[in-house]
């Protein structure tokens, strides 16, 4: 099986859409009109759930280093992450209200200021990405519910890549639907196998309409998912690192570098 090349930059126009949101990482420093820098922040703090980042070449590169502590030991163990997102909400202190409650155990440890940078509902959403990770970490753009109503929870995972999914001949990609506490949706997720180096750079997009999510890989539809999230939804762009697997085979910083992030809305609306 031969890997596919890197793939090149898509222009930014787009026929038939108006671009809404966009990132070229172009600046030295993160636009926070944008991304807010940390992860999860109510089930940790902001300060621990910051992510090691920097900006170099028109890119955003965040990392995992040697020296990173657990963003949430209480309720995720020795799990590592540099993370951004577009919103964030949680309830009051001591409440299990808040965004992506990934353990039942999880209760608010700081409170937070209700912010939405971007906070779509439907339209199509594109990311130029590379990673150099080892058989510990994952790589992802997901989105989620912004969740001030819990049944506002479900996710829609645009790519994810867990490094031991990697092989000589490619990689599973993953993408799909998770309902968390969504009633109306159901669990799809899917890891494809791809023919693709994830140290060079590959297109990842999908397009979230009513009825529908299309997940495309390099400007090619993979599939077609027959249902879809009816509520505004934040992204989340990360890396993550979990050392309880094993040992890690990968020199330090182990890194996810995006060349962009694009939203649009179809002219003629969905």
């Amino acid at each position: 099986m031969d890997l596919t090349t890197a793939m090149p930059a898509n222009p930014v126009e787009k026929p038939g859409y108006r671009l809404e949101f966009q990132d070229e990482f172009s600046t030295n420093t993160l636009d926070q009109a944008k991304w807010l820098p940390f992860y999860l922040p109510q089930w940790s703090s902001r300060e621990r759930s910051a992510p090691r980042y920097q900006l170099a070449n028109t890119s955003l590169i965040l990392e995992i280093q040697a020296d990173q502590a657990p963003w949430c030991p209480e309720f995720d163990g020795q799990t590592r992450c540099s993370s951004l997102q577009t919103g964030v909400f949680g309830g009051a202190l001591g409440s299990p209200f808040g965004q992506h409650r990934f353990n039942q155990a999880c209760v608010v440890r700081e409170l937070q200021d209700s912010i939405r940078t971007y906070t779509p509902h439907y339209g199509y959403f594109e990311m130029r990405a590379k990673a150099t990770i080892g058989p510990n970490n994952v790589v992802a753009l997901w989105m989620i519910g912004f969740e001030d109503q819990p049944e506002h929870s479900g996710e829609l995972a645009i790519m994810e890549i867990k490094g031991w999914n990697i092989g000589a001949e490619g990689l599973k990609l993953g993408y799909g639907v998770h309902p968390w506490g969504d009633s109306q949706l159901t669990d799809e997720f899917f890891e494809d196998e791809v023919a693709l180096e994830v140290s060079d750079y590959h297109i990842y997009a999908a397009e979230w309409t009513p009825s529908q999510i299309d997940i495309y890989l390099d400007n090619r539809k993979l599939r077609t998912i027959q249902q879809s999230p009816n509520y505004p939804m934040q992204f989340m762009l990360g890396i993550y690192d979990l050392p309880q697997r094993q040992a890690s085979t990968v020199a330090y910083p182990h890194t996810f570098e995006i060349d962009y992030v694009r939203g649009y809305q179809p002219l003629n609306g969905y």
